[in-house]
């Protein structure tokens, strides 16, 4: 029976080593990375360019579909 514990006990130092170790490699590569750049997503004037651009197109699908009926 003692010999089993001392075998838990051994497997729950190795996990808590190898954790930290996990929490210590993370943290220097958090460390040395690069910042990272982000881009900008589309500008409202070419947000509004497109609706509009949706919206003539929709007019003139209705008035071709209005003309077949």
């Amino acid at each position: 029976m003692d010999i089993r514990r001392k075998q838990v006990a051994a497997a729950l130092a190795a996990v808590g080593l190898y954790l930290e170790e996990e929490q210590a490699a993370l943290a220097a590569r958090t460390e040395t990375a690069a910042p990272r750049i982000t881009v900008a997503g589309p500008g409202f004037w070419a947000q509004a360019g497109r609706m509009e651009a949706m919206a003539a197109r929709r007019m003139m699908q209705m008035r071709a579909f209005a003309r077949i009926r």
